[in-house]
């Protein structure tokens, strides 16, 4: 049965006028003018688009979907303006929940007056003996009750205790899988499928979930691997290996894609945890070796300097030994990647390995004012991210929200991308929405050149929207170039400086996931 939408605006490099898209079996059959598709198919499923936009369906390269959806249930912190204001929206939720443990998300006291977080005797005052795990907004610390503390025997010899303050590394990772043992199997599942039906009605048809032993735990990776919804995930697993035989036997025992995703060689700037001083190489090599001579994508979660060093490093010695196609092959991807001098993007853009970025980083914490600046000081904090550099040194991107830290909305990670704080680190608007649908795909895996596009013979993956007024736009302040011209043909996207286009319809592979 061919399904045929009339009535609307088709975003195709094929054809940028288009009006109408055709679907047969999960796959586009056409594209073209209204009239001339009702002769086409005069025996087609009609869809009045009335005026919508459809556009390629977005891919987010970097997930987290338990504790997304646990935040979307839960206590989520993220609005919080205050020390106090946190405080009160712990005490008016515990009131709400007056059993189990409480679980949030999303406190930056970068930004608050206080510019302190919440301690142990705080969270103690309002809770009493319940335990509680308070996540900071990049999940890389985490402040805990007492009555949570005392689950985790020999917590205080693990490196990154402090009796008051919140918790990191190994502390936190302790308290983090206490806290996640005491949810129930239930509690885990359904927060995973409103996590997806999240990305669904964002107009995202695919996720790359980034798992692994300090994160969700081996049982949450086998559950998330085993829920049953429209929305596709792509798993990734972040466990080290030195050899090839661990490599192929831990894909073969994960089903993952790569031994990839969070695999941390650091942590976050905000959390005090990224690596900023000299580094070490020895740990990324052995990984890399091993998965690249087994063939497994592989990757690691680098944000601060010397972790980019060090893997860069590390990526040299392997292209020395395996030789660029060989690594070329294996798709290997970094995470965040936000401190990258211009040098190391030219190699990497060399070896083919990706950039799985969140452009919403720099749009929350960017600027002279904001924590970049606070953490590192406004000059260092001016080269974070830079996008413009990676692309121009050919650096494959991929856009992802790193939920639950950033929302899933993929149109504002757009235009992120495009208002990039720092002066001449931006993207255009076409740029940053290929990075966040095929270029998500491709950093997947996916490399057969149409997946993430609108053409003939794609899969029908695709999202139409309610959308106010195109452009074809260049980021502020680049040369304005020959495809900002309407006449160049090149398909005009939404306008993001007003209101963001709104979901309608997701369709993944010709079904209908949301809508």
């Amino acid at each position: 049965m061919t399904t045929l939408l009339l009535n609307g605006r088709v975003h195709s490099p094929a054809m940028p006028d288009a009006t109408a898209i055709a679907v047969s079996d999960g796959i586009v059959a056409w594209l073209g003018s209204d009239d001339v598709g009702r002769q086409q198919f005069p025996d087609a499923k009609i869809v009045d688009l009335d005026g919508g936009f459809v556009a390629p369906a977005f891919v987010d390269s970097h997930v987290h979907l338990t504790a997304t959806g646990l935040t979307l249930a839960g206590l989520d912190l993220r609005n919080a303006t205050s020390l106090r204001h946190c405080l009160e929206l712990i005490g008016d939720h515990a009131r709400k929940q007056t059993n189990g443990p409480i679980w949030a998300h999303g406190w930056d006291e970068s930004g608050w007056p206080e510019r302190t977080a919440p301690s142990t005797d705080d969270l103690d005052g309002i809770l009493g003996d319940r335990p509680a795990y308070l996540a900071r907004v990049d999940v890389h610390s985490a402040a805990a009750s007492t009555g949570l503390r005392r689950l985790v025997p020999g917590l205080a010899d693990a490196a990154g205790f402090d009796p008051q303050r919140p918790l990191t590394s190994d502390a936190h990772h302790l308290v983090r899988a206490a806290a996640r043992d005491r949810l129930t199997p239930l509690q885990r599942q359904l927060a995973r499928l409103a996590a997806l039906d999240a990305a669904g009605a964002s107009g995202i048809v695919a996720v790359h979930e980034c798992a692994g032993p300090d994160i969700g735990g081996m049982d949450d990776w086998h559950e998330v691997r085993e829920t049953d919804h429209g929305v596709e995930v792509v798993g990734y697993w972040g466990e080290h290996v030195t050899t090839a035989h661990q490599a192929r036997e831990l894909i073969d025992r994960t089903g993952a894609r790569g031994l990839a995703g969070d695999l941390f060689v650091d942590g976050a700037l905000g959390s005090h945890t990224a690596w900023l001083h000299q580094p070490y190489a020895d740990a990324p090599t052995a990984h890399l070796y091993a998965c690249t001579e087994a063939g497994i994508t592989a990757g690691f979660h680098v944000i601060g300097d010397a972790a980019v060093t060090a893997v860069v490093i590390a990526l040299e010695r392997v292209v020395d030994h395996f030789g660029v196609p060989a690594v070329a092959r294996c798709g290997h991807r970094l995470e965040h990647l936000e401190m990258v001098t211009d040098e190391q993007a030219g190699r990497l853009g060399s070896w083919g390995v990706f950039a799985s970025m969140q452009p919403n980083f720099d749009a929350l914490w960017g600027g002279e004012h904001g924590m970049y600046a606070q953490r590192l000081g406004v000059d260092r904090s001016t080269r974070l991210n830079p996008l413009a550099l990676l692309a121009s040194q050919g650096v494959p991107i991929a856009f992802g929200s790193d939920s639950p830290v950033t929302d899933m909305n993929p149109w504002a990670t757009v235009r992120a991308a495009t208002r990039h704080r720092t002066p001449g680190s931006a993207i255009s608007a076409r740029a940053a929405f290929a990075a966040a649908t095929r270029g998500a795909w491709r950093a997947g895996g996916v490399l057969d050149g149409i997946t993430g596009t609108l053409v003939p013979g794609a899969p029908a993956s695709y999202v139409i929207w309610e959308a106010d007024e195109f452009e074809v736009s260049a980021p502020a302040g680049a040369v304005q170039r020959w495809s900002t011209d309407q006449r160049s043909r090149v398909p005009a996207l939404p306008r993001l400086d007003g209101r963001l286009p709104r979901c309608r319809q997701t369709v993944h592979r010709g079904a209908v996931i949301h809508g």
